[in-house]
């Protein structure tokens, strides 16, 4: 975690209005809400628009949910998000993902054993992080395995990510209870 505390304390239920309390409605039916939502609980209006997208990214994206899990994964690692690097290693091991496929988001595309794919979709994520573009040489790798909207889903999973780690970074948002830290 980059700060020890939150900026932004997240709102409990008991503070929550009425229209946060409907924003909140199906993370409360799961029985827990996480520190993410509560935070984002203090602007409702960003939240619920930001959600629409988030949902498609992580619920209806065309991508294999093992290939979007690499790609946030290592998003959040380049960025230190270490709350997205926790939420989404339980979201990888519920994906089938091992803690080795998980430990290759952290040294990325020159992990030794790594297939061909998931070395340029670890590739796609650093040269994003980096120069904000896909190198004609990734580009042209990721297209062996994945179609038009898969490209597309590949290049704004990581950007959705980077802006979540961006705001999970600066707003100080703490690890929820039974996350992992970076040693897996």
């Amino acid at each position: 975690m980059r700060l020890s505390e939150p900026r932004i304390i997240p709102q409990e239920e008991k503070d929550w209005n009425e229209d946060v309390k409907e924003l909140m409605k199906p993370f409360v039916s799961q029985g827990r809400v996480f520190n993410i939502f509560k935070t984002l609980a203090h602007h409702p209006d960003l939240a619920r628009r930001w959600m629409v997208f988030a949902n498609h990214i992580l619920g209806k994206s065309t991508l294999p949910d093992r290939d979007r899990e690499l790609l946030i994964l290592r998003i959040g690692f380049l960025c230190q998000a270490g709350y997205e690097w926790g939420q989404h290693v339980l979201i990888a091991r519920r994906c089938d993902m091992s803690d080795e496929e998980i430990r290759s988001a952290q040294t990325g595309p020159q992990t030794e054993g790594l297939s061909a794919k998931d070395k340029v979709l670890l590739q796609a994520a650093d040269e994003l992080h980096k120069d904000a573009h896909v190198s004609n040489k990734t580009w042209k790798g990721l297209t062996n395995y994945f179609d038009t909207q898969q490209l597309m889903d590949i290049v704004f999973t990581v950007g959705q990510y980077n802006l979540v780690s961006m705001a999970l970074n600066s707003f100080g948002v703490q690890l929820d209870e039974g996350l992992p830290g970076w040693d897996i």
